[in-house]
């Protein structure tokens, strides 16, 4: 008689055991409800699409920034510019237009100076300046984690780049061409391409390679993010590709 209750209270331990088990999410394997980790190189993009982005200024053509992104607008697609607010603040009809057209706009510092350079006051200042947003790229990509912590501490993401295109390169004596921009960003791994955020900026050739960039990414099957309409200084995370 003992050995029949002792039969029936393994069986109903054993069947317990195996409901907690199918109830319990297998290791390694995200809920629903559990956000993947935010990755700085990809800025929270989890989407699988491709995000353009483009940094600092068009110093020659402050409006350049509203005509590239009416043009990215036209074709669906949303981008990220990253503005020195030294020039943004004088012009602020381009921030309000870009978000107007869809694009995230994110703080590239007050002045573009050397973050890991300054006393922890200036970088602050330098941050703090900058535009407002809660994205925020540091000039040259330069940062460890005295900065990641006082862009926290201001309420701003660190936002990088999988994909540099450098088209900043004026070593050899200009920029480099359209066709090399476009051939660089061709060669790209693809695990830096899928779900990866491409570096440009505004005052080399790069605004004048995008289209052929937007063609040669979507003929290599990439899908890039999504224009869906206006957007605020609050940018999302993960990010709405």
């Amino acid at each position: 008689m003992s050995c029949h209750r002792t039969s029936k209270r393994v069986a109903l331990v054993a069947a317990l055991a195996a409901l907690a088990l199918a109830l319990t999410p297998a290791t390694g394997t995200a809920g629903p409800h559990r956000a993947a980790p935010y990755d700085q190189q990809r800025c929270g993009n989890t989407s699988g699409r491709v995000l353009l982005s483009f940094d600092d200024w068009a110093y020659d053509d402050p409006d350049l920034a509203v005509e590239v992104g009416d043009y990215l607008a036209s074709r669906g697609i949303r981008a990220a510019f990253f503005l020195i607010n030294e020039f943004a603040s004088r012009n602020p009809h381009v921030v309000d237009t870009l978000r107007e057209q869809g694009h995230w706009v994110g703080n590239h510092t007050y002045s573009h100076r050397n973050l890991p350079d300054l006393s922890e006051a200036d970088a602050r200042a330098e941050i703090r300046d900058g535009l407002d947003s809660t994205l925020f790229r540091p000039p040259y990509g330069n940062y460890g984690a005295r900065e990641t912590r006082i862009a926290s501490e201001l309420g701003y993401r660190v936002c990088t780049w999988t994909v540099d295109t450098l088209d900043w390169d004026d070593s050899a004596g200009s920029f480099p061409g359209t066709d090399t921009l476009r051939a660089r960003v061709r060669q790209a791994p693809a695990a830096d391409k899928r779900g990866g955020v491409i570096l440009g900026h505004l005052f080399t050739h790069f605004p004048d390679a995008v289209p052929g960039i937007i063609d040669d990414l979507r003929d290599e099957g990439y899908r890039l993010c999504r224009d869906t309409g206006p957007t605020s200084r609050n940018i999302p995370v993960p990010l709405n590709c």
